[in-house]
């Protein structure tokens, strides 16, 4: 049995787990190409226009897929990954867009993951999928805990400076240098499936770093730090990643060796324009700069905001010393 799955979206928080998940059921994974220029004009012409930039370069993921020789794709309908809280509601209806706007598609796995309240939904879409593999309940139990495991892993990496994306990628067995300490300290916020794919972010980080920055993403802070300062709010984010940016921003603000702080979001994100508004008000102590992207946006227009926001920040720098 062969699995795809889109190189998109969560893959880059939740691809060990799944790639752990799916071998140990016996299944072999293939993923589709790091995004280029042609996923992004596939999944355009594929997307209604509706979608976010994300949504539409997952279809382009999943076009690559369909040309492929595969039993199944993996499209989770995902609702919430953790207690009180969701994920963007194009996420739980994406396994339906894909299957009405892309003809000629393999049987799609679409289990749903809404963790919002328990795990029991989810332990019996498991079971199911453990089934049509040919797997018992033990075998499909621990193959998911196996992925546990691996993500967990990858976490931890992420504890040492790490984005999400690079320990998916040492993970995968790839070679990731970080970059010796800079003279600046930037804290950069966003979706993850916007900011660590390079092709949607313009290369965002590592630009950043080549401009002389070190770069602190969510993942590399005290989560128990960035969940008390969520709590500052005076109504709770119930969005995850929005929250988990609302306090990371925050506790960014409040540490004196962070000098700035920029945030990515898509056009034509509901909670990418609230979540934004919020942290601009909110950050009062560093600097804050917000990009807004989408698939019209011109890498000259990035890159010359960068370089600015840098010398800037640099000037301040230097005055203050």
């Amino acid at each position: 049995m062969r699995v795809g799955i889109p190189r998109s979206l969560f893959y880059f928080y939740y691809f060990p787990l799944w790639k752990t998940f799916f071998e140990g059921l016996g299944a072999t994974v293939v993923t589709s190409s790091w995004t280029n220029r042609q996923t992004v004009e596939c999944g355009l012409l594929s997307a209604v226009d509706e979608a976010c930039f994300p949504i539409k370069v997952c279809f382009g993921h999943v076009k690559e897929l369909c040309s492929q020789e595969l039993d199944f794709i993996f499209i989770p309908r995902l609702v919430s990954v953790e207690n009180r809280s969701y994920i963007c509601p194009k996420f739980m209806g994406l396994p339906d867009m894909v299957r009405a706007l892309i003809p000629g598609l393999p049987e799609i796995i679409d289990i749903t993951i809404d963790l919002s309240r328990n795990s029991r939904a989810l332990e019996k879409d498991l079971l199911k999928v453990g089934r049509r593999f040919g797997k018992d309940r033990r075998v499909t139990r621990l193959a998911y805990n196996q992925g546990l495991a691996e993500w967990r892993q990858c976490i931890r990496l992420c504890r040492q400076g790490y984005t999400m994306a690079e320990a998916v990628r040492i993970w995968d067995g790839e070679e990731v240098t970080l970059p010796a300490a800079n003279s600046l300290n930037i804290g950069v916020l966003g979706h993850g499936y916007s900011l660590y794919d390079r092709m949607i972010s313009m290369n965002l980080i590592d630009r950043l770093r080549q401009l002389g920055c070190q770069v602190q993403v969510v993942e590399n802070l005290d989560q128990a730090l960035v969940e008390a300062k969520a709590g500052e709010i005076p109504k709770r984010v119930f969005w995850t990643l929005g929250r988990k940016a609302v306090g990371g921003a925050l506790l960014l603000d409040s540490q004196p060796h962070v000098d700035g702080i920029v945030y990515l979001a898509c056009f034509g994100c509901g909670p990418d324009s609230m979540i934004g508004e919020m942290i601009s008000r909110k950050v009062y102590r560093k600097p804050f700069m917000m990009l807004t992207i989408d698939e019209h946006t011109g890498e000259a227009g990035l890159v010359t905001r960068l370089e600015a926001f840098c010398d800037m920040l640099q000037r301040k720098k230097a005055i203050n010393l």
